[in-house]
This record gives structure tokens, C-alpha cells and sequence, in this order.
């Protein structure tokens, strides 16, 4: 599996430092202990509060180092991926930040860091400091467990603490509060794939239909494998066992939306509003995410973390921190809508009939259906093989509004044919149409005749899109067609010119705009380009619905 590292062994020494030279909180710095020592701490720190430590093996980040701040933590240990730190580096911290309102060691659930953290705790009480600890144990991936993991729930562990401790009060009490959120904070992930230590070979062992619920946050396999799904029916599977731990169905919970490290933003969003349309998700008052926070390297997957609320641990969840990580609270809430402007509201030309024009359209929208699978397959040689859906597209929604549409009207006309595509289709020949039956209504409108006023759109066409006659575009069939109306000649030659220079595109093995611009000679030649084919295709189809007599 390729990784942007230098070595293995000094993978997590280089992402430190990497993350304390640009980390937005300045008043972070590092013991000098490398390679042993791998310890984040406030610089500002007086010694005046309870300090909090936390920490664990690396490959969780931005846990633990990026939530070190006024507010959150005082100090984290960083030990190698998925490695504890050593009782010395843990010992270290301890001594580094604890004065004599002692400090709270927060520490996650797995036998390396309770040992380790553990040991350290007791040497420094033998050392005279006060030390207090609690562990976290809030994943419910699997019942009755009596080695319940720490996974994302422990950030409200720091943050709860972190709070106490920033306000001045004493250690039993943050202890005290700490301990509370611990017991009654559940988590649960949910993965599509595993992940991959950098510098190893992946491991991939969900088949393609499988996704492993329960996992832990070291890869460790899950509570059970379930098939593949929808969003929603995954989130409904998640909440479903976290709600069995949270019974009390008066009560307000936090719900942390952690992503497990390689889910695209786009995903998180859609899963949280999956969460936020689930009964548990009624529930919900606030929210932290959804954004990693507690990940495992590269896995992509999430989890969700409970944690019911008072008012003590609103105001804590609420408050500002410097931990450059936090992603801050936010109210768990529907969508608000605003009225649409009236340049996007509901089109408000007027209908008007003329069945010559409207035949014209129907006609070319018919062969741009008909041609999509062929318009596509062009476009899969020489770019990314939508164009044909794309104009297919277009075909439709201007079929849909044939009987509203003011065809008696040309200006009127070519306006609400571009308010249409503008409106209803994407991608650059969509908003290229549109530019240019918007110019071209404007010129009608401006007492233009129709050759007149198409070649002002296909100018504002180059304008905006930046192509040029020769450039591998539809302008290669637009332009000749436009030229030959200006003649005053047939729409039967315009179609023919139309088709002479969409062919014409075949022998152009250089495109310097559109779809086939970063596209090699090699598979341009011999391919039509599918913009000037569809232009073609429109125009011929237009002039086929012409009598001989029925000139332009």
C-alpha cells in the first residue's frame, strides 16, 4: 500500500512535528524526549489547575495531540500506530504539567494504555504528585462485554473535564464528573473497509456486500458483519443498538458524528442526516461533527458516540477551547429554507401556441434522446462519457414544458429555453446551451432577426466558455450552420454545413477546450467530438420538420 512517509520508524516523530509547525493554536510545543518521548503540551500552561493527560497509540488523529488546549487537555502521549506510549513518556507528561491541583489521567480502555498510564500514575504518587485516573469504556459493539472499549465517547471525556478544570475546580470534583461521563457515554462504528497501517499491505477482508459493525478503532474486527445497504438503512441499524443503551426516551442527548478517517465529506453529511431523521436522531439536541476525531488511519467508516445531557454538560460542550481540533458544538435541527429569488423561481413567461415551432422542438428533443447511449459512447473515448446523458438531459426537461412554453414568441422563447437548461441540466454543454439561447433571446428581443441574434449567442458562447472555431467543440458545428443562415440560405444547408464540421472534428487530434482538452492524438483521431455531434443532430433534425417552402 503506497504512503506518503519517509521510514516507518519515524512516521510519527515527522507528523508531530509536521503538526506543531502549522497547527492554528501557537501555545503547543513538545518535551525534547524524540524518539522515546512523544509528548504535546501547552506551553502556556501555570501549573495553577488540574492538569488533564490523555493519549494512546498514534493513528487516531487529530486525537489525541490536535484536542491539547485551554478547555480541553493539557497534555497528550503519543505512542507509536496503534502502540501505547511507555510509562516513561506517560511519566513524563505527568511530571511536565502537574503542580499541586494535581491532574486527571484520562485513558482509554485497552490493556497497554491502562498499564502503562497505569504504572505512570503510581510512580508519580510515590513522587508526590496527586494524581487521579479514569478510564473509558464506552463502545457497546459487543454485550456484556467485560472489556468494553474506549473509543470516540472519550471526547467527552476531555471536554467535560477540560471544562471543570478551566473554571478552577478542584481535582476530586473533576474526577468525579469525569467518571460520570465515562459510564454514560455509549459509541458504536460502522465500516465499509478496514484500514491500512502506512508502509504495510492492505488488508482487505469484507468481501464487496459486506460491512462490519461493531469494529474497533485499531481494525479489530467487528460485533458482526451485515450486508451492504443504503445510508439510511445502515444508520438505522447503528442507531437501533445504541438506542437499546440509552433507554430513557424523555431523555437529551450530545451525539458525536465521528468519522473513522476516510469517508468523503459528502458521505458524513449524508449520514448525519440519516442520524438526524432516525427516532434516535429526534433525540438528539446537540451535535459535535460530523468530522474525525477519533480515527483509525485510513478506515472508512463512522461512529456514532451518546452522551445524555444536564446543564452542567451543556454549558461544558458549549464553551470555547484553543484545541485546534474541536469542531465546536452546534444544535441538532432540520433544514431552514429561504424562498427562492425570483430569477430562479418558477418561470413566468406566457404560453402561446404555434405548431410548426412546436414540432421543431420536439423533433430535435426526440433525436437527442435517441442518440444519448451513442452521444455517450463518444464521449467515453475522448472525455468522461456523460455528454450524451447530458443533452438527453436537456431533451427531457424541454419536453416537459412544451405546453407552457411561449412558442408563438421567439425572444420569449429562447429565454425560457435557457431559464430550462439552466435550471434543469449540469455540466459545461448546460450552461453553455443556456448562455446561448439567453444571449440569443436578448437579441431577438432587441430586433435582431434569428441568424443575427444566434450568431450574438454563440459569440457570448466563446466568451464565456473560452473555445474557438478549430477547438475540438460544438462550435465546429454551430459556427458553420450560423454562417449559412446569415447567407440567407435554407435551414437544410445549415443542417448540412452542421454536419460537414461536426465530421470535421474526426481529423482534429488536438482539442484546446472542452471535454477532450487533456485528452492525447491518439484517441481523438478518427472520433467525432459528441458536442458537435449532437449540434448536428439538432439541426438536422430541425430542418426535417421544414417543407421546401417553409424557408427559414
Amino acid at each position: 500500500m503506497k504512503s506518503f512517509i519517509n521510514a516507518r520508524t519515524d512516521l510519527v516523530t515527522e507528523a508531530l512535528d509536521g503538526f506543531l509547525s502549522s497547527t492554528t493554536n501557537t501555545d503547543l510545543a513538545r518535551l525534547d524526549g524524540y524518539p522515546d518521548i512523544k509528548v504535546v503540551l501547552r506551553s502556556d500552561w501555570d501549573r495553577g489547575r488540574v492538569a488533564l493527560i490523555s493519549g494512546g497509540g498514534s493513528g487516531h488523529e487529530p486525537a489525541h495531540a490536535g484536542f491539547v488546549g485551554e478547555g480541553m487537555l493539557t497534555a497528550a502521549v503519543c505512542g507509536e500506530v496503534f502502540a501505547s506510549p511507555s510509562v516513561d513518556a506517560v511519566l513524563s507528561a505527568i511530571l511536565a504539567v502537574t503542580g499541586e491541583a494535581g491532574a486527571l489521567l484520562i485513558i482509554k480502555n485497552y490493556t497497554g494504555d491502562r498499564l502503562n498510564f497505569g504504572l505512570a500514575a503510581e510512580r508519580a504518587r510515590a513522587m508526590g504528585r496527586r494524581v487521579e485516573t479514569v478510564i473509558v469504556a464506552d463502545d457497546i459493539a459487543i454485550p456484556d462485554s467485560l472489556q468494553a472499549r474506549g473509543v470516540a465517547g472519550t471526547l467527552f471525556v476531555h471536554k467535560v473535564a477540560g471544562f471543570l478544570a478551566a473554571a478552577g475546580a478542584p481535582l476530586d470534583q473533576v474526577a468525579e464528573e469525569a467518571r460520570r461521563v465515562a459510564d454514560e457515554c455509549v459509541s458504536l462504528g460502522l465500516s465499509l473497509e478496514t484500514c491500512t497501517i502506512p508502509g504495510t499491505s492492505r488488508r482487505d477482508y469484507l468481501t464487496g456486500d459486506e460491512v462490519e459493525l461493531g469494529l474497533g478503532i485499531h481494525g479489530e474486527p467487528g460485533a458482526t458483519r451485515i450486508p451492504h445497504g443504503s445510508a439510511d438503512d445502515l444508520m438505522a441499524v447503528a442507531c437501533e443498538r445504541l438506542a437499546a443503551c440509552v433507554p430513557d426516551e424523555e431523555g437529551r442527548y450530545a451525539v458525536l458524528v465521528n468519522n473513522l478517517g476516510s469517508v468523503p465529506r459528502l458521505e458524513m453529511n449524508i449520514l448525519t442526516r440519516s442520524f438526524l431523521r432516525s427516532p434516535l436522531g429526534g433525540r438528539a439536541e446537540l451535535l459535535v461533527g460530523p468530522a474525525p476525531l477519533m480515527t483509525s488511519l485510513d478506515m472508512k467508516g463512522f461512529s456514532l458516540s451518546l452522551l445524555p445531557l444536564d446543564d452542567l454538560r451543556r454549558e461544558a460542550l458549549a464553551a470555547e477551547v484553543t484545541a485546534p481540533d474541536w469542531p465546536g458544538v452546534s444544535s441538532a435541527r432540520g433544514v431552514t429554507t429561504m424562498p427562492l429569488p425570483s430569477p430562479a423561481a418558477a418561470a413566468d413567461w406566457v404560453p402561446s401556441s404555434n405548431p410548426a415551432v412546436r414540432s421543431a422542438i420536439d423533433t430535435a428533443c426526440g433525436s437527442l434522446v435517441d442518440a444519448e447511449v451513442e452521444l455517450n459512447d463518444l464521449d467515453a473515448r475522448t472525455g468522461d462519457g456523460d455528454a450524451g446523458s447530458t443533452f438527453a438531459a436537456a431533451a427531457r426537461a424541454l419536453r416537459a414544458e412544451l405546453d407552457r412554453l411561449p412558442c408563438a414568441d421567439s425572444a420569449a422563447l429562447s429565454t425560457a429555453v435557457s431559464e430550462i437548461l439552466s435550471r434543469r441540466v449540469g455540466g459545461s454543454s448546460g450552461v453553455l446551451t443556456a448562455i446561448l439561447f439567453a444571449a440569443t433571446g436578448e437579441a431577438l428581443a432587441n430586433g435582431e432577426d434569428w441568424p443575427t441574434a444566434l450568431m450574438a449567442g454563440a459569440e457570448r458562447m466563446m466568451l464565456y466558455g473560452g473555445a474557438r472555431p478549430g477547438d475540438r467543440t460544438m462550435l465546429d458545428a454551430l459556427l458553420p450552420a450560423v454562417e449559412i443562415l446569415l447567407e440567407g440560405r435554407s435551414l437544410t444547408d445549415a443542417a448540412t454545413a452542421a454536419r460537414r464540421g461536426a465530421d470535421g472534428t474526426r481529423a482534429m487530434t488536438v482539442a484546446r477546450a472542452g471535454r477532450s482538452a487533456h485528452v492525447g492524438a491518439e484517441n481523438l483521431a478518427g472520433v467525432t467530438d459528441p458536442g458537435a455531434e449532437a449540434v448536428a443532430r439538432i439541426l438536422e433534425a430541425v430542418a426535417s420538420t421544414v417543407t421546401p417552402s417553409g424557408g427559414n
